[in-house]
């Protein structure tokens, strides 16, 4: 992946550290893409385990004085940031769309919540509380304070490459943790155009930092590093496993956002036509590509063929094409290789019984040529032994599946090891309390897809994560909790 040269058309930005700009120290560079159509978008530093220790080096510099501002102070910082990010939200959604896919509409999105996570943490660093203890000892008093974990590694997925820098950096600063962010490589240039954003508001030196290359290489000095004291991750469940393993040699600190396989069920008193349309949205969200996103859709056998004939009527008038035009909906997958793994699971399904219903293949035309795009696509009639019903998608592909009682349901809806998210479509608030409660996930939904905001916890069960970002609990991540006994005289 990685070339040497350069190209005068392309931008190439620069990894940044201690509060400047760097090339990688060996000289090597990447090139990422733009998955619409293969042009390259910018040539981009392919660092390794030297710049991700001076970036180390950096952070644990930064972070007495850091940590020893107070929390308005700090949260002015935070303010600033969103500022920029609202001055240049234009631009850097332009980016997303150009180097993620996304259609614009989305990237905009992402950019909302980066600023509400932002300004949410500039202020609940304020209420960063401590406690006095009643104490059952006479003469003796018990009191704790909140002190920040200290210096932290961020490794950043492809998928919400701009909102997820944010709903790790946000909490961490806001604590007084200092950073070094890792970004995935197809999304690299999004993230340095964010890095001069921090530089350009006047964060201190190391207090942020963003260091693009080898996912490996950076990753092991998180690990072995024994300055850093916490790492956060969010992709798959197979290389998070991985991480658990190494931060377990050295009791690191860990935050874990990994794979989903959300459940969406469609009682049979659900409304057909709001459901449909909330599945469809949710569904072919950023071409599928959302660890949220619907992946297994249970819909009871009362309404199934009225649910599949609605949802193949939305998935063929999708527009699908550039994100950067005006009026499309769904933009490419985020590279060839994505779009593979869903021809091999869309096969599986057929070959398993499916039936296709919308889509099932790549997009045909002179548009999509040389783009990794596919088609929004309905498969009806999937079987439970299919790889659809296992794996996580991460692709548009609705995948149908008949139901005829609330606990049947129930059952197959549980019987995987990902607990992320899940959905439920009922007009019975009493089925849908108890369906909640009984769902084994970290997040439900109640006729509502949008289960994310700044101010809320997110996070997941089973395989599906460890901790949680948004809300206060987000904050919890990079505080420890330190206890105080004090003997008092009388």
């Amino acid at each position: 992946m990685s070339q040497n040269g350069s190209n005068g058309s392309v931008a190439e930005p620069l990894m940044m550290y201690g509060g400047a700009f760097h090339p990688a120290i060996g000289g090597e560079t990447f090139v990422s893409t733009n998955p619409a159509d293969g042009s390259i978008v910018a040539r981009i530093p392919f660092g390794g385990e030297e710049d991700a220790r001076r970036a180390v080096d950096a952070a644990v510099e930064a972070f007495p004085g850091w940590s020893g501002l107070t929390a308005a102070a700090r949260a002015k910082h935070l303010h600033r940031v969103a500022d920029l990010l609202e001055e240049q939200r234009n631009e850097i959604a332009l980016l997303i769309t150009q180097e993620e896919g996304k259609p614009q509409v989305e990237a905009q999105g992402e950019l909302q919540l980066s600023i509400d996570s932002l300004r949410w943490y500039a202020e609940e660093a304020r209420r960063a509380y401590g406690s006095w203890i009643p104490d059952p000892m006479p003469g003796r008093r018990l009191l704790t304070v909140r002190q920040p974990v200290g210096v932290c590694g961020a490794i950043i997925p492809w998928n919400v490459p701009c909102a997820m820098i944010f709903r790790k950096a946000a909490p961490a600063l806001a604590a007084g943790c200092t950073m070094v962010l890792k970004p995935a490589e197809a999304t690299s240039a999004i993230a340095l155009r964010v890095a001069k954003v921090f530089v350009e508001a006047g964060l201190p030196a190391g207090v942020i930092n963003v260091v693009t290359g080898k996912a490996s290489a950076i990753g092991n000095v998180f690990l072995n590093d024994d300055r850093v004291r916490k790492i956060s991750f969010t992709g798959s469940t197979e290389i998070g496993r991985l991480l658990l393993r190494g931060a377990a040699e050295r009791v690191k600190r860990v935050s874990m956002e990994l794979g989903g396989n959300a459940p969406v069920i469609l009682f049979e008193d659900c409304d057909i036509e709001a459901s449909v349309r909330a599945v469809a949205a949710l569904k072919y969200l950023n071409a599928g590509q959302a660890c949220i996103g619907a992946n297994r859709l249970y819909v009871h056998e009362a309404i199934y063929d009225e649910v599949a004939d609605r949802l193949e009527q939305l998935a063929t008038a999708m527009q699908v094409g550039d994100g950067t035009q005006a009026g499309i909906q769904m933009g490419p997958l985020v590279d060839f290789k994505a779009v593979e793994k869903v021809e091999e699971l869309v096969a599986d399904a057929i070959q398993c019984g499916a039936k296709v219903r919308a889509g099932g293949s790549r997009m045909q035309g002179q548009a999509y040529e040389n783009g990794s795009f596919y088609a929004p696509t309905v498969l009806t009639d999937v079987p439970a032994n299919a790889r659809l019903c296992r794996e996580e998608i991460f692709g548009p592909v609705a995948a149908l599946y008949r139901f005829s009682s609330e606990e049947e349901v129930l059952h197959v809806a549980n019987n995987v090891e990902y607990g992320l998210s899940a959905y439920i479509f009922t007009e019975n608030m009493d089925r849908a309390i108890r369906v909640a409660e009984r769902l084994e996930t970290g997040m439900v939904g109640v006729n509502e897809i949008r289960i994310g905001a700044a101010e809320a916890p997110f996070g997941g069960v089973k395989e599906s994560g460890l901790g949680r970002e948004g809300g206060r609990e987000g904050l919890d991540e990079y505080l420890e909790t330190k206890l105080i006994a004090m003997r008092v005289k009388s």
